[in-house]
């Protein structure tokens, strides 16, 4: 369990790390190419701080994925992007947004009203 949000957004960041390589290696089976590198949104400083300069003393649990989204900030496999929490797409699977959060990200997500006439 997270102490933190930063160690949450960091572990999240290293799942969703782990789940684009997975995802990238079943395109190369397919012959498809991807878009290098990963960008990866985020919308806590801290986290992105973190992951950019692991040499920081902070004190959370994540040394191996610290480590891992690390290397691949180094090898340039991923970009990390700060977004702000208004923006934040995911949040409509995960939070209480007011009406204008909620319709913009219902939008950005292709989301359509199917009980209004048309």
């Amino acid at each position: 369990m997270a102490r933190s949000s930063t160690e949450a957004k960091y572990r999240a960041m290293s799942l969703g790390i782990c789940k684009e390589i997975w995802l990238q290696k079943v395109q190369s089976d397919f012959h498809r190419e991807f878009e290098t590198p990963l960008k990866l949104f985020c919308d806590n400083k801290a986290a992105i701080s973190t992951a950019n300069n692991p040499a920081q003393h902070i004190e959370l649990n994540i040394e191996i994925d610290q480590h891992f989204i690390k290397e691949r900030l180094d090898n340039g496999s991923i970009c990390i992007l700060y977004i702000p929490s208004s923006q934040q797409v995911a949040d409509v699977l995960a939070k209480g947004l007011l009406r204008p959060n909620f319709a913009f990200c219902v939008s950005k997500l292709g989301l359509i009203d199917i009980y209004v006439p048309t």
